[in-house]
């Protein structure tokens, strides 16, 4: 078996802002397996400034990955497991290599396309007129569940934005969800929450910084509006911190990103020790190319969670790869009629 790698970088078709900042490029890697004529495909996504694995030796590390492919995809995530993109790249690959077609990881209705996943509608932060239009379009298009970040401007004028979509639809109409990025502080977090509240919203995403473990047990506490953790889980790696910390804050949900959580194994650790504490969950991409983005999507498909899922991602980018994936309706759908065209594949 001999495994190569290769990077891409992704360029976004408009600038789009989080609190940490605005993003104009996304890096991603891919690690690619050849094996008696077969080819496997997995993607390494890291994204710089949150993953945990975002240090100057990734690359060497990644070199060494495929440098020692022999030892196995088993002993090769226990090796890589403070690199968690990693892990999910060597899942896909060998996954990818033992499939009928490097793209077919999960068989199933969703991949036949009789079925589809129902997806939030990603709103970005920007100037007001950026986000009107992007909520006007997200409406248009069918999204019944719009997820928004909130951070970047001021907290009147998002409120006021909430509020324009509250007053045209109703709550069973349109459900909203806001991911914060940890923009908020402890001292001012409830305040916040107590007003967002009011908008009948579904959820809020890491309304403070993570790490600040007491604080958001005390907000998940008494919070009048339901909190999601996401960057909160990023980096731990031992399954008694996981279980600890999730007793400890008790949230009212949890957000996984296979990239950012160990692949495959790490977000499925996650979903067993969330529902043994009764906490509900739902799967996000972290905006992979097409290539991440479906094994996540494949994946989720067989897990048969009924929330809508953040997996609208494949279009963002103006050199993303061509894939089956299609949004409809606010929901991914999979085109069996459209082929794959990946450069590091041979079809």
């Amino acid at each position: 078996m001999k495994a190569t790698y290769h990077k891409h970088i992704l360029d976004f078709k408009r600038p789009s802002g989080t609190s940490r900042g605005i993003l104009k490029q996304k890096e991603t890697w891919f690690i690619v397996l050849h094996h008696d004529g077969k080819q496997g495909i997995g993607e390494c996504g890291i994204l710089r400034s949150l993953s945990i694995d975002d240090v100057p030796e990734y690359e060497e590390k990644l070199r060494w990955t495929c440098e020692n492919i022999q030892l196995g995809k088993e002993v090769l995530l226990m090796e890589l497991i403070q690199f968690p993109s990693l892990q999910f790249g060597v899942e896909q690959a060998f996954l990818s290599l033992v499939s009928e077609t490097p793209y077919l990881l999960f068989p199933s209705e969703f991949t036949r396309g009789n079925k589809e996943i129902e997806i939030n509608g990603l709103v970005w932060m920007g100037d007001v007129d950026f986000m009107k239009s992007q909520i006007e379009d997200k409406l248009k298009a069918g999204f019944s569940c719009i997820k928004m970040k909130i951070g970047a401007i001021d907290f009147e004028t998002e409120l006021k934005l909430l509020q324009s979509i509250r007053n045209e639809y109703s709550v069973n109409d349109i459900e909203l969800r806001v991911d914060a990025n940890g923009a908020f502080t402890p001292e001012n977090a409830l305040e916040k929450l107590k007003i967002l509240s009011e908008l009948q919203l579904h959820s809020i995403e890491q309304p403070i910084k993570q790490g600040q473990v007491d604080e958001m047990a005390k907000l998940c506490k008494e919070t009048p509006l339901p909190i999601a953790l996401d960057e909160e889980l990023i980096g731990i790696f031992d399954i008694k911190q996981k279980k600890k910390i999730l007793e400890t804050i008790q949230p009212q949900f949890i957000i996984l990103k296979p990239s950012l959580v160990g692949g495959f194994a790490g977000s499925s650790e996650w979903i067993s020790l969330a529902e043994k504490n009764n906490i509900d969950w739902w799967i996000t991409s972290a905006l992979e190319s097409n290539i991440g983005l479906n094994a996540i999507a494949q994946w989720t498909y067989t897990l048969h969670n009924k929330l809508p899922q953040g997996l609208g991602t494949g279009s963002l980018y103006t050199n993303n790869f061509d894939s089956p994936l299609t949004i409809q309706n606010g929901a991914l759908h999979y085109e069996i009629s459209t082929s794959w065209k990946v450069p590091y594949i041979k079809n």
